[in-house]
């Protein structure tokens, strides 16, 4: 289906479980997402993989955290997602390269893991988005010490992403007079009990790793934004959950990048973060 069909069945598969006008509220909620598996070939979504080497347009210089360079853990190219993403980007904005510093992959430079012990891991400085426009970008080598890991490239199959049970959005819900201080206390876990037969919803998403939607955490937690910043005011661009040579935090962790939404409209992904969920 289309987005705009598929939106208005999921606001009538919702309707039916939670009634009109909380139905409206929480699909207000929902963003366009992408379930990004490996790709069979000839079904890859434009240049959208995990690793292989930056796509980056001439002289655009490699992202350095205080002269280390990053990473290239993943590329998205926008372009083959923009019939659902609607005006979520500019239009034009090409592919996307996601940076990180290496501190667990068998192949990181053993000087990594000194210089993240200073930073906290959502710090700014430990990744990168770096816009490339699609017609002038190409593979760009990594200088010394980067990591380089083998390309997967991704399928990218579209739906509608809802906000993780703990995410803060929620506390912007109006659940009505009628529910009790516990629903009020943990509204996202009161929505998803009323909906019965979730998977079954029209434009579900099921995966651990993917493009735009809402992040995930797996330890319970929220976004992890700057000390003092709301996380409700970013928007999420990349989650993955790891891959066989590359986890964050080594053996456990989620990896996310985000970005403010005040940013989005103008493409300004110099103010992009990490928004990694460790454990």
């Amino acid at each position: 289906m289309e987005p705009e069909t598929t939106r208005s069945a999921l606001r009538d598969f919702c309707a039916e479980r939670l009634g009109t006008d909380l139905a409206a509220d929480f699909v207000r909620l929902a963003r366009p997402g992408f379930e990004l598996t490996e790709a069979d070939p000839g079904e890859a979504a434009g240049h959208s993989r995990f690793g292989g080497r930056a796509m980056l347009e001439p002289g655009t210089p490699w992202p350095m955290c205080d002269g280390f360079p990053l990473s290239l853990i993943a590329v998205l190219d926008t372009g083959a997602l923009a019939p659902w993403l609607g005006d979520v980007l500019p239009a034009g904005t090409g592919l996307l390269n996601f940076f990180y510093l290496d501190t667990d992959s068998q192949q990181c430079d053993p000087a990594s893991y000194e210089l993240a012990m200073k930073y906290h891991s959502f710090d700014a400085q430990l990744g990168r988005v770096i816009a490339a426009r699609s017609a002038h970008a190409v593979e760009t080598d990594p200088p010394a010490r980067s990591s380089v890991f083998d390309p997967v490239d991704w399928a990218a199959k579209p739906g509608f992403d809802f906000p993780d049970t703990w995410d803060p959005i929620w506390r912007t819900l109006d659940l009505g007079p009628k529910v009790d201080d516990l629903a009020r206390a943990m509204p996202g876990q009161y929505v998803k009990e009323q909906l019965t037969d979730w998977s079954s919803r029209p434009g579900a998403l099921v995966t651990d790793d993917m493009a735009f939607g809402w992040p995930k955490f797996p330890t319970g937690s929220s976004p992890m934004v700057p000390w003092g910043e709301d996380p409700t005011l970013y928007h999420h661009l990349l989650q993955l959950s790891g891959q066989d040579e590359w986890y964050i935090g080594g053996e456990g962790g989620w990896m996310h990048w985000s970005i403010p939404t005040d940013a989005l409209p103008t493409g300004d992904f110099s103010r992009a973060i990490p928004t990694p969920d460790m454990w």
